[in-house]
C-alpha cells in the first residue's frame, strides 16, 4: 500500500467524525481559508452559480447531475423550502433538456434526508414524489442519493415505491457496504449510480480495506452489467474505471459519473473518447458535510486543504 493511502485510512475515520461535529464545523466554516479551497467542488452558494457551471460542462460534452446541499433537515419548513429550491432548479435545468430523452443530459441528485426523512418517512416520499413529478415534466432525470447505511432499508423501499410511477428514477448504492451485492441483484432492472461510499460505517456492515472495497466494486458492477438497468459508474479510480470499459458493450449502456473539480483530464479524455460522463455538481451553503466527505476520500483532495490553509497564514 502507498504512503498516501496509509495516510487517507487513517485519517479518514477523524476526517469524517468531524464531518459530524458542530464545533468542527464552526471552526471550518469560519475560517479565513480562500474561496479555491471550497470552490474546487462546490459549484457556488446560488442555484446561478450553479446553473453557470452546467452551462459550461453541457458545452463541454459532459451531462450533468445538479445537487443542492443540504442533509438531516429537522423541521418541516426546512424540508418545504429544499422541495421549492428543487421545483426551481429543475425548471432552469429543463431550458438544457426538453422531454424525457432515453438518456437525459441533465439530472438533480436529492437526499431524502434533505426533505425530511427524519421527521417521516412518507412526508419524505411525497416530496420526493413531487420532485420526480416537476423533473419528468421537465426532461430532467432524479437520482435519490444514498446515506450512511441506517438509511439504506427506507430510501430503497420509498425508490422501488416511486419507480412504480417514474420507472426512470435512479437511485445510488455504495460498494463497501456488504450488503450491496444482494442490492444490486434486486435493482439490476433500475438506474442505479455505484459508488465506493463515503460515510464512517462500521467494519461490521461495511468493507473497510481500500482493496476489499474495490473487489465488492467490481462484484457489483458485474452484476448491475449483466442487468437490464443502465449502471452509473461512480469512481475516480482508474481500475474501475477500465474494468467498465472492458465491462460494457455501447455507451447507450452506461455512464460514468465523477465529482466536480476532481480529475477534470481523466473526464475531458473520456468524453473525447465518445463516453457519457456526467459530472455531479453541487451548490448552496450547507457545503461543509460534502467538503469533508471529499477531503476524506483521496489524499491528494487532503493535501490540497492543508496547502491552502498554510499559505493563508
Amino acid at each position: 500500500m502507498k504512503p498516501s493511502s496509509v495516510l487517507t485510512n487513517s485519517l479518514r475515520p477523524v476526517i469524517l467524525a468531524a464531518a459530524r461535529s458542530p464545533r468542527c464545523e464552526h471552526a471550518i466554516t469560519r475560517a479565513p481559508l480562500s474561496r479555491q479551497v471550497v470552490n474546487r467542488f462546490v459549484a457556488g452558494r446560488e442555484r446561478s452559480d450553479a446553473i453557470a457551471v452546467v452551462s459550461r460542462l453541457l458545452d463541454d460534452g459532459r451531462y450533468v447531475s445538479v445537487d443542492f446541499l443540504g442533509e438531516n433537515v429537522t423541521d418541516a419548513g426546512s424540508a418545504r423550502a429544499t422541495v421549492h429550491e428543487y421545483l426551481s432548479l429543475i425548471e432552469e435545468l429543463g431550458k438544457f433538456s426538453g422531454t424525457l430523452a432515453p438518456v437525459p443530459r441533465v439530472e438533480v441528485s436529492v437526499k431524502l434526508s434533505s426533505l425530511g426523512a427524519e421527521l417521516n418517512t412518507d412526508v419524505a416520499a411525497e416530496n420526493a414524489r413531487t420532485i420526480c413529478a416537476a423533473a419528468q415534466s421537465a426532461g430532467v432525470w432524479v437520482t435519490v442519493d444514498a446515506e450512511d447505511h441506517t438509511t439504506t432499508d427506507a430510501t430503497l423501499a420509498t425508490v422501488r415505491s416511486l419507480r412504480a410511477d417514474f420507472p426512470w428514477l435512479g437511485t445510488v448504492l455504495q460498494a463497501y457496504l456488504r450488503r450491496t451485492e444482494s442490492d444490486c441483484l434486486a435493482f439490476d432492472d433500475a438506474r442505479i449510480r455505484l459508488c465506493k461510499g463515503a460515510y464512517n460505517e462500521p467494519e461490521a456492515v461495511a468493507y473497510i480495506r481500500r482493496e476489499d472495497v474495490t473487489a465488492s466494486y467490481l462484484r457489483c458492477l458485474d452484476i448491475l452489467c449483466r442487468g437490464t438497468g443502465y449502471p452509473m459508474v461512480a469512481s475516480h479510480d482508474p481500475v474501475v474505471i477500465a474494468a467498465a470499459a472492458r465491462m460494457f458493450c455501447g455507451v447507450e449502456r452506461f455512464e460514468y459519473q465523477m465529482l466536480f473539480g476532481i480529475r477534470e483530464p481523466e473526464q475531458a479524455r473520456l468524453v473525447a473518447e465518445g463516453q457519457h460522463v456526467r459530472t455531479y455538481v453541487p451548490y448552496g451553503s450547507a457545503w461543509y458535510p460534502y467538503f469533508m466527505r471529499r477531503l476524506a476520500e483521496r489524499p491528494a483532495n487532503l493535501a490540497f486543504f492543508l496547502r491552502s490553509v498554510v499559505a493563508r497564514q
